[in-house]
């Protein structure tokens, strides 16, 4: 279903699902990807599958290094497009302050 896991109706917040903004890496300090999702045990399982996107399956991009949990998934795409236009060095910096050893993360997802 794309970026989105859960369709949205309406503008209705109780109808919103919420959102995860998510970075992927391929080793510790390796090709970075940013994503967003509204299910994020499912969307790191697609990526780990090889599907999920082309650029992160090209890299083989499957290590969940750092995740931010919304409660509405367009707050997390807000965070999600700002991510994207930092600075390599902020995100190294936003990995390492929540996860300094570069751990997978995707074995703590519920």
């Amino acid at each position: 279903m794309g970026v989105l896991d859960t369709p949205i109706h309406g503008g209705n917040n109780l109808l919103m699902p919420k959102g995860y903004c998510y970075l992927l890496s391929n080793k510790k300090r390796g090709v970075l990807y940013c994503g967003v999702t509204t299910n994020l045990a499912a969307r790191i399982f697609a990526h780990r599958e090889g599907g999920g996107s082309t650029f992160a399956s090209k890299y083989r991009i499957k290590r969940l290094v750092w995740y931010e949990t919304y409660d509405l998934v367009t707050d997390a795409i807000h965070r999600e497009s700002n991510i994207k236009h930092w600075k390599r060095d902020w995100k190294l910096k936003l990995i390492e302050d929540f996860n300094p050893d570069w751990n997978d993360l995707y074995g703590g997802l519920g």
